[in-house]
C-alpha cells in the first residue's frame, strides 16, 4: 500500500491521466458537482482516506481496506474525505472494458449460475493479491516504454483477482450477453444517449428482451432506480454541468435536456441539489 501511495502521489484533484489505458488516479478535495455525475463501469481502489457513493437510496462507504466495483453506467453522488491522520484522499481506478473481461473469461471455467435481481455496484474487502497487481500496473508510470507490452497483462491480472473475489459475478455479467445485467445495460445505454427524448417503458423492455414487469424488476435491482428516475437523474446532472459552464440559462437548458416545463425542472433540480438552478450554478462559478 505504501508503494501504491507513492506511485499515485502525483495525482491532482481531478481524474489524472497515468499514461496507462483506462487507468486514472485522483488526490485531494474534489468539488461536489464533479462528484455528482454518471459514472462509467469501473474498479475503484482507495489508497488514503475514504469515499461514499450514493446510487438511488443506497449508500456505500469504502476505504483502503476495500474496493468498489460498478458494472453499469450509473448516475451517482460521491463524496471524498481525507484520512483521520490528515493525509489527503487518494485513489486509483480502472475503467472496465467488456471485451477484455470476455477474453479473460474464455480462459476460465464457467461458474455455476449467476445472481438474480442483484445491484450493478458493491464493495468488497481488498486482498494482498489484488494490491500486488495494482502495484505492477502503477509501476508502469515510471516505465512508459513498457506500457504497450505489459499494461494489458497487468489489467488482465487485476480483472482476474476481482473475478476470484465476491464481486466476480459482476464482471462476468458485463461480458455475458444473456445476463439480466447485460440486457438492462442495453436500455441504460439508450437512456444515456437519448435522455432528452420521451421514455417508453414498453420499447425499453423490448430492447432488453424482457417483459415489462421483469424489466422493471431487473432495472431497479441493477441501478437502484426506476427507468424514469434514472432518466431524471441523467437529465439533471447534464443540466447542472451546462449551467455551471455558463452554456445557457435555466429555461433554455430545461428544454434542452427534455423538460416540457421550466417550473418542474426548477423544482426537481432544487430537490436534487439543494438550491434552484441559478443559485446553484452561481455558487459553483463563484467558488
Amino acid at each position: 500500500m505504501q508503494e501504491l501511495r507513492a506511485l499515485a502521489s502525483r495525482a491532482e484533484s481531478r481524474p489524472t491521466d497515468t499514461g496507462i489505458p483506462r487507468v486514472i488516479m485522483v488526490q485531494g478535495e474534489i468539488p461536489e458537482h464533479r462528484m455528482s455525475t454518471v459514472y462509467e463501469p469501473m474498479i475503484n481502489l482507495i489508497l488514503t482516506g475514504f469515499k461514499t457513493m450514493t446510487v438511488g437510496d443506497r449508500t456505500f462507504r469504502y476505504d483502503p481496506a476495500t474496493y468498489f466495483v460498478m458494472s453499469v453506467g450509473l448516475p451517482a453522488v460521491g463524496s471524498v474525505h481525507a484520512a483521520e491522520t490528515g493525509e489527503p484522499y487518494l485513489a486509483v481506478a480502472l475503467t472496465l472494458e467488456p471485451a477484455n473481461v470476455a477474453n479473460l473469461l474464455a480462459d476460465l471455467p464457467k461458474p455455476a449460475g449467476g445472481q438474480l435481481y442483484s445491484p450493478g455496484f458493491s464493495v468488497a474487502p481488498v486482498t494482498a493479491d489484488l494490491l500486488d497487481a495494482w502495484v505492477r500496473m502503477l509501476r508502469l508510470m515510471e516505465r512508459p516504454g513498457e506500457i504497450t507490452a505489459l499494461g494489458p497483462a497487468y489489467e488482465r491480472e487485476i480483472l482476474f483477482r476481482v473475478l476470484q473475489g465476491p464481486l466476480g459475478w459482476m464482471l462476468r455479467d458485463i461480458a455475458m450477453p444473456d445476463t439480466a445485467l447485460s440486457r438492462v445495460g442495453i436500455a441504460i445505454r439508450w437512456i444515456r444517449e437519448n435522455f432528452a427524448r420521451p421514455l417508453r417503458i414498453e420499447a425499453l423492455a423490448e430492447m432488453a428482451a424482457l417483459s415489462v414487469s421483469a424489466f422493471h424488476r431487473h432495472f431497479k435491482a441493477v441501478t437502484a432506480l426506476s427507468p424514469l428516475q434514472y432518466q431524471k437523474h441523467v437529465r439533471l446532472l447534464h443540466a447542472r454541468s451546462l449551467l455551471i459552464a455558463g452554456e445557457g440559462n435555466a429555461t433554455s437548458i430545461a428544454f434542452g435536456v427534455g423538460y416540457a416545463s421550466p417550473n418542474q425542472f426548477s423544482r426537481e433540480y432544487a430537490r436534487q441539489f439543494g438550491l434552484p438552478p441559478s443559485k446553484d450554478a452561481a455558487r459553483w462559478r463563484d467558488g
